[in-house]
């Protein structure tokens, strides 16, 4: 996600002990660099997980519902059995009646039925209903219990993705905080000044994501955050193109299938443009060449060449 660096200089090394030298510029440059590109890895397992996360809690909700849903039309159907075995055995000894009525489990209830000498007897469609809609609680019930044993490996997922992406963070901010103001600086001024705009017009909506991309200019990189003044790669495109009525996931890998693929050649202003294999990062393109992404929590939302980071291909939403 780190755009490729031109820097020609590296510091000198002293002659003092290796314990006092000083950290080589090129080599934490290209440290931090693969610091930033793990920690975006991470960000988009991070954001896939989230999103699997809340589609698990939705059909977990749905899934709840349907069981209570046959929950009551099983206590429906149980009911029309016991008040036919009552018409039945209205006068009879009703001991074996009365232990099917004080059963709870609806197995041991069935199973309770076939003992009960009279049971020929019972109506034959009402026996038959109680069987199918309790084979399709047990099959509710296992979706249901399927669906919340995902949702907690997806919880614990995040958990782990998430502490990847701080790890990674973390150690490249360390690296960063041992280089000199002016080091860090020149390491930090890279690529194209961040409040360079391409001024190359877009149409429809491509142009309101352009304008709301170009807005942004300078706020700050978070991960996993989608504004108002910090986004992460994917919170950016997809507040951008947001503001212009079209709806992304928080995803780059996501994005990548949101819309018709184009070809570099075909570029135009909105399009989003997509970097490293597998897909970790996104920016929206500007044109001339260049695309408006928020790169890393050291440069922010910034402008940079597009080929200054592995290119993968590009979406046009909309």
């Amino acid at each position: 996600m780190v755009a490729g660096f031109g820097l020609a200089c590296t510091l000198g090394m002293t002659a003092a002990t290796p314990a006092e030298a000083k950290p080589d510029i090129k080599d934490v440059q290209a440290r931090v660099d693969g610091l930033y590109k793990d920690a975006d890895q991470a960000t988009e397992n991070y954001n896939e997980a989230r999103l699997r996360l809340a589609g698990l809690q939705q059909e977990l909700s749905s899934l709840r519902a349907d069981q209570q849903r046959q929950d009551a039309a099983l206590a429906a159907v149980r009911e029309q059995l016991r008040d036919s075995m009552l018409q039945q055995f209205e006068g009879s000894n009703l001991s074996a009646v009365g232990q099917v009525f004080v059963s709870d489990d609806p197995k041991a209830f069935l199973g309770q039925l076939s003992t009960i000498s009279a049971y020929d007897s019972l109506q034959a469609g009402l026996y038959h209903d109680y069987s199918t809609q309790l084979d399709a609680l047990r099959l509710r019930r296992k979706a249901t219990e399927q669906r919340t044993a995902d949702v907690a490996a997806t919880e614990k997922k995040l958990a782990a993705d998430k502490k990847a992406v701080e790890t990674k963070l973390a150690d490249a901010k360390q690296l960063l905080s041992k280089l000199q103001a002016t080091q860090r600086q020149a390491l930090l001024s890279r690529d194209t000044p961040r409040d360079q705009v391409v001024d190359v017009p877009a149409s429809g909506r491509a142009a309101a994501a352009v304008a709301y991309a170009k807005a942004q200019l300078g706020d700050a990189y978070v991960w996993g955050a989608t504004g108002d003044n910090a986004f992460d790669c994917s919170g950016l495109t997809m507040r951008a193109w947001g503001a212009a009525g079209v709806s992304l996931p928080h995803s780059s890998r996501a994005q990548y299938s949101s819309g018709p693929h184009v070809a570099e050649s075909d570029l135009q202003p909105g399009d989003l443009v997509f970097f490293y294999s597998p897909i970790s990062h996104v920016g929206i393109y500007i044109g001339n060449g260049m695309v408006l992404h928020a790169a890393n929590p050291s440069e922010g939302v910034r402008i940079s060449p597009l080929h200054s980071m592995p290119y993968s291909g590009a979406v046009r939403p909309g």
